[in-house]
């Protein structure tokens, strides 16, 4: 069709004519354009995403055949050619498996006998140059048979992409002559080498990606359980068995069965359909499944969402559930091809990990044998005569630390059903699990197995539900089957002291503990009652009531641990998001404790479910909060907390301030302490509270009024910036606007009035720097900026405007506004509680919006989860009462939801000026961790700024 078309447009013309090509370059601009129109209209129709890829191909393939016939018929005849001017063109790479993705690139090989000639030249570079003016990506080679024979054997990339070659047009026999060579002089002999090169590319790819296939925003093509995964198995049987047909060679090679076959047409089908929607959505080659497109996705392949799920979530669960079995099919064939290797080539052992070449015994059992160094079943009927094997044998595994031997696993598999209510009600399959479960050595490893086949979803069923299961916010890194196996891997690490030095005090009271295995019970169910309706942590602890019993815990053991997961959030809640300072908070919190057993149990299981979260979610300084919490708790616990136990912490805190003065006139000293309300005692420490008096003397020496000091933490990963200067109207709205046109993350503030009416406040920014150099440097110039603001010289809202804002990842997500007024939570204050979707100066325009409303701000505790922020303000009227009036709430409410919902920056990014910071990068860029800001002050502050303030 597309010859008969070039012919009818070239004409009488010369078809070399600049016209003539202008006229071919259009048509086939329009034909591409139409085709790839019709593919997408099929694919969103019929949803065969592998049949959308073929077909892709299937039109890039008519393209470069038009296009090379008409080259040589029309305008580079050879009148007589040589045995040299042979040409032909080979599919590579991607391509040459015949599917092709909207934004993938067209990989060609442009093949010569000996050397290229001018007439094969001219023929290259016509097919080239239409390609690139068509906008098509085009990565080319030119090669002889020889050079290609010399790349293949010195670069494992260039063999793989002509292991896939695909003959589009030309020379017949040279492409026929290059399959000779590549099979004898490449191939021949270097499968066990081929095996071990894309095994470990596989091992290093799956490292950059995470190491995990259930992360929130996968990466369709390179991440595990994604297409490339599939793709390798394709590479294995074709070079090890010389089979032009893909996955249909695994299965006559016995490598796969029928029924696995089948899963594996049925996993690249889906892949592909969510690639090419996910290209033609994009726009561009983009194989991140992020959070703004999975919704769009979720639609265009018509999921609906169900009780407790969206739709998008299903999609997902879906989505994971299929990289699951790409993880299953794999594991089955890489392992299976590597032991036949392995007893076909004893030349593996240079490539592979030494294997015990021989099938013995495992001492006290005669169900199970080592085979090859991998645990295997004595039989076929292993688990048919006893199922209770299925368990038995992850317990003698894990306990043995054995691989699995691939006819194991698809055993295991293939056996599921022998999983009813019969086994998970055996006291013994139970006893073994519980093992399992509480193994202090390799509990994550055996469990993550153990999911991986599926068995832990049948014997536990609730936790099946979870299984594969996504969130869709930005929080949780992972699926919540993962993030449940990850905490126990923390657990363990924990106890065995592997990450001392990051929990020192989980580490620590972890001996203290008497009885460790609630802790992992729970830790296990915490979040098993994910996706109902009824809140998860109740739902889950009536899981608990349920399931501890079954796995053979006590009644005092099961309370226990129903009541660990109904309050496994309850300590991450008051840490970050109450007032520490706040004598009712810690009362409040003792109250559901209770006692020191349970706050030890509850404060290391809310150490591994943060840490779990995802990469990045903990750092020092959410340890340092929760041991606050801790430490602030563990007297009420122990003995009691009065009036008089405080009086006695404020003596002993200015005692040991005067240690710290030692060489100060006693004179000096007195001015300090005089300087400061009991709070302040209370609330700061020792090493912070010689700073400040540092920085107070010096002021005052050089008669500054405004004084400033910057000390990066580095463990804590933030860096401290403490302001004195005379109070000022809304000092907290200026501090946090100046942090936020500097693109300074706060996490926590700390902010007194002293008794001579200054003000020493100091915020905790979160790092953006590795070198503290850099950090000071940082904090020099959001310094200038508060000290510029206080001034009256700065727009606040000008310079935030002024920053570059990238789009971020949260404008995908929305969260419906709240405010809630809690007259409980303090005796002193009113709480204000406001969830809303988190944006960039948030905390500056509800601190500014409550200073317009006569609000006195006490303190300020800000809790965000991803895309979600949770903003607790401790408040009181411009008389020092809490706001009981209904109408008055009304009226607040209602001006703060408008704040938070007309921002105009909100809706809109800045005129992009100043690159970000890598602080303010990396929280657009990932899930951001909870954080708090907290201030304690002894007097409030003015409630109104000065006239020439800038309002918003």
């Amino acid at each position: 069709m597309l010859d008969a078309e070039f012919d009818r447009i070239s004409g009488d013309r010369d078809p070399s004519s600049a016209a003539v090509r202008a006229d071919i370059l259009s048509y086939l601009k329009d034909t591409l354009c139409e085709g790839r129109e019709s593919v997408r209209v099929q694919l969103e129709f019929d949803g065969k995403g592998l049949a959308c890829a073929q077909r892709l191909s299937v039109l890039e393939d008519a393209i470069i055949r038009a296009l090379f016939d008409f080259a040589c018929k029309r305008i580079y005849r050879a009148s007589n050619p040589s045995a040299a001017e042979r040409l032909t063109i080979v599919a590579v790479g991607g391509y040459g498996r015949a599917t092709l993705a909207p934004g993938s690139d067209i990989d060609l090989l442009f093949l010569f006998p000996y050397k290229a000639t001018p007439w094969s030249e001219s023929i290259t570079e016509y097919v080239l140059y239409m390609l690139w003016d068509l906008g098509q990506k085009v990565g080319h080679s030119t090669r002889t048979i020889g050079e290609c024979i010399r790349g293949g054997r010195e670069d494992m990339t260039i063999r793989t992409a002509l292991l896939e070659s695909r003959r589009l047009c030309g020379d017949e026999d040279l492409y026929g002559e290059f399959l000779v060579r590549f099979d004898k002089d490449i191939v021949s002999g270097t499968a066990p080498e081929f095996i071990a090169a894309k095994l470990a590319e596989r091992g290093a790819r799956h490292r950059r990606s995470g190491a995990t296939r259930y992360r929130v925003e996968p990466n369709i093509k390179d991440g595990k359980g994604g297409l490339r995964d599939l793709q390798t198995l394709y590479w294995l049987a074709k070079y090890s068995y010389h089979a032009e047909k893909g996955g249909e060679a695994l299965v006559e090679a016995g490598l796969m069965s029928a029924h696995e076959h089948r899963l594996f047409r049925k996993c690249s089908d889906f892949l592909w359909a969510v690639r090419c929607h996910l290209h033609f959505l994009a726009g561009r080659p983009e194989e991140r499944l992020s959070f703004d497109m999975q919704p769009e996705i979720a639609q265009r392949l018509g999921y609906q969402k169900h009780p407790g799920q969206s739709a998008v979530e299903r999609f997902m669960k879906h989505y994971f559930l299929v990289a699951k079995d790409v993880g299953d099919l794999t594991r089955i064939v890489c392992a299976a091809l590597e032991e036949r290797e392995t007893k076909k080539n004893q030349g593996l052992n240079r490539f592979l990990p030494t294997l015990t070449r021989r099938r013995r015994k495992l001492a006290g059992t005669s169900d199970f044998v080592l085979e090859n160094g991998r645990i295997n079943a004595a039989g076929p009927d292993v688990f048919i005569r006893d199922p209770v094997n299925m368990i038995r044998i992850f317990q003698i595994a894990g306990k043995g630390n054995h691989a699995f031997h691939p006819d194991a696993t698809r055993l295991m598999t293939q056996s599921l059903k022998l999983i009813d209510k019969k086994v998970q009600n055996d006291p013994e399959a139970n006893r073994l699990f519980i093992e399992i479960l509480t193994s202090k050595t390799n509990a994550e490893t055996v469990l993550r197995r153990m999911n991986e086949t599926g068995v832990l979803g049948r014997f536990v069923r609730e936790f099946g539900k979870v299984v594969a299961m996504m969130q869709f916010n930005m929080y949780h890194h992972f699926t919540v089957d993962e993030h449940t196996i990850r905490s126990l891997g923390v657990l363990s690490e924990v106890e065995n002291g592997e990450r001392g030095d990051d929990h020192p005090l989980s580490h620590k009271i972890f001996a203290s503990i008497k009885d460790r295995v609630p802790l992992y019970v729970a830790l296990f169910l915490h979040d098993i009652a994910k996706g109902r309706l009824e809140d998860h942590s109740i739902a889950g602890a009536k899981v608990a009531r349920k399931l501890c019993p079954r796995f053979g815990l006590n009644p005092k053991q099961t309370a226990l641990v129903s009541w660990l997961v109904e309050q496994h959030l309850t300590m991450s809640i008051f840490a970050q998001s109450r007032d520490l300072s706040d004598r009712k908070t810690i009362l409040d919190f003792s109250q559901i404790v209770e006692s020191m057993d349970r706050m030890k149990l509850l404060l290391v299981l809310t150490v591994c479910d943060i840490c779990a979260v995802g990469p990045g979610v903990w750092n020092g300084w959410k340890g340092q909060l929760l041991r606050t919490l801790y430490y602030e708790t563990e007297p009420i616990l122990t003995g009691g907390f009065n009036a008089g136990s405080r009086d006695e912490n404020v003596a002993r805190a200015k005692a040991a301030l005067s240690d710290q003065l030692a060489d100060w006139s006693e004179a000096d000293r007195g001015r300090i302490f005089d300087l400061h309300h009991p709070a302040y005692w209370l609330r700061v420490d020792t090493d912070r509270q010689t700073r400040h008096a540092e920085l107070i003397r010096d002021a005052d020496a050089a008669d500054e009024r405004v004084a400033f000091d910057i000390n990066p933490m580095a463990f804590e990963g933030v860096t401290e910036i403490t302001v004195l200067t005379p109070d000022h109207p809304r000092l907290l709205t200026l501090i946090a606007g100046a942090c936020s046109a500097s693109d300074a993350n706060i996490v926590d503030a700390q902010i007194f009035t002293t008794s001579d009416g200054r003000a020493l406040d100091t915020i905790i920014v979160s790092r953006a720097f590795d070198e503290d150099r850099d950090e000071v440097r940082r904090g020099n110039q959001i310094t200038a900026l508060i000290e510029k603001a206080l001034a009256g010289t700065v727009a606040l809202p000008d310079a935030m405007a002024r920053r570059h804002r990238a789009p971020s990842r949260r404008e995908a997500f929305t969260v419906e506004p709240s405010v809630v007024f809690e007259n409980d939570y303090s005796n002193q204050y009113t709480v204000i509680e406001i969830q809303c979707l988190d944006r960039v100066g948030l905390l500056y325009d509800l601190t500014r919006a409550m200073a317009d409303l006569n609000l006195n701000i006490g303190s300020a505790h800000v809790a965000t989860f991803g895309e979600r922020v949770r903003d607790n303000f401790y408040v009181t009227n411009l008389t020092g009462g809490k706001l009981q009036e209904k109408t008055r709430q009304g009226r607040i409410r209602k001006t703060l939801i408008e704040t938070i919902t007309n921002n105009k920056m909100a809706k809109k990014p800045a005129k992009p000026t100043v690159a970000k910071s890598t602080a303010s990068r990396n929280a657009d860029a990932s899930a951001k961790s909870r954080a708090k800001v907290s201030a304690g002050k002894s007097a409030p502050r003015a409630a109104k700024l000065p006239s020439k303030q800038p309002a918003s």
